[in-house]
């Protein structure tokens, strides 16, 4: 194959030229050398491919075949050694990377927003998908590189945790208000719990009316197939919790504007309200034991080396 394609390059060259002592004179080797390798390449091929004559050579209909196939190759080569020396120059790349849509925002964002300005010419694909999904694409290499929550089915992926997050629940003074009103007189007469529902903070003292409130309430969580809302189910069951209405969302997002909108309360991150609770337009429902915290982190696929503009995202992101 790489004679032949010596004998190509040569073709292409006289055909390029029209005569045999240009081609000679651009590929640094003898006439002779140019007429041999032409008479070898049309004995291989078993046809003529030029005219010869005083004034030089001419194409014959094969010849004119074999040349738009034979020019387009080396061209097609040609831009791909420029391509080659771009990447290796500008550092060019492509990073395909799996998360979910609150992740993405909340988390992936800021590493995003600093890692190409260091690195502006690796291109980034984002499949904002569920952390099963993601996991799924990091085993069938379609993503290099996945963000999602630790769990209990990360034996093929090596993972490495970068936050802690908690999932509390949420809602306004103002759904508390009317949600006290419709509570019956019976739940009403516990006084720990006639002082929490009108001023929930953090650092109320814990008592079982926070499971009350939320028995009465609407509870707006993710939808069953989401690992988060897998996850707080768990907690649910144990602490025997049936909210009186379930309303499901696909977003976190979502749930927080529910919840601002007095719609119920809301299953969400703590590190992702920060803001809300800050300023007082959500509050923080405590209940009778935390929901234990959970990390989130970067995943791929073990046993697979990283390519390049990979490695250098995992490193940027202090990854081993």
């Amino acid at each position: 194959m790489e004679q032949n394609l010596n004998l190509y390059h040569i073709f292409v060259t006289v055909a390029r030229c029209r005569n045999i002592s240009g081609a000679a004179r651009e590929l640094y080797i003898s006439q002779p050398a140019i007429s041999k390798a032409i008479s070898r390449l049309e004995q291989n091929l078993n046809t003529t491919l030029f005219l010869r004559s005083s004034r030089g050579v001419k194409l014959t209909e094969a010849g004119e075949l074999l040349y738009r196939q034979v020019e387009s190759a080396f061209h097609a080569i040609s831009q791909g050694e420029a391509q080659l020396k771009k990447i290796h120059e500008l550092g060019i790349g492509h990073l395909s990377i799996g998360v979910s849509t609150t992740l993405c925002k909340y988390v992936l964002l800021p590493y995003l927003s600093r890692f190409t300005r260091e690195n502006p010419h690796i291109q980034i694909s984002i499949s904002c998908q569920s952390t099963y999904q993601t996991m799924q694409a990091l085993e069938d290499g379609a993503v290099d590189v996945g963000l999602i929550g630790e769990n209990d089915r990360l034996d093929r992926l090596t993972f490495h945790p970068i936050l802690e997050i908690e999932d509390i629940f949420v809602c306004t003074s103002r759904y508390l208000d009317n949600l006290h009103k419709r509570i019956t007189p019976s739940e009403k007469k516990d006084p720990a719990y006639r002082g929490q529902i009108h001023d929930v903070k953090a650092s109320d003292p814990i008592s079982h009316s926070s499971v009350e409130i939320l028995q009465n309430s609407t509870l707006m969580m993710l939808d069953k197939e989401n690992i988060t809302r897998q996850y707080v189910d768990k907690y649910l069951t144990l602490e025997e919790i049936t909210p009186a209405q379930t309303l499901e969302a696909t977003s976190m997002d979502l749930l927080i504007d529910f919840a601002r909108i007095d719609l119920g309360i809301a299953c969400v991150i703590r590190n992702f309200v920060q803001e809300e609770l800050s300023s007082g337009k959500l509050l923080r429902l405590p209940m009778p034991l935390s929901i234990p915290p959970r990390n989130i982190g970067f995943a791929r696929l073990k046993g697979i080396s990283p390519y390049p503009c990979v490695r250098k995202f995992l490193d940027f992101c202090e990854i081993p």
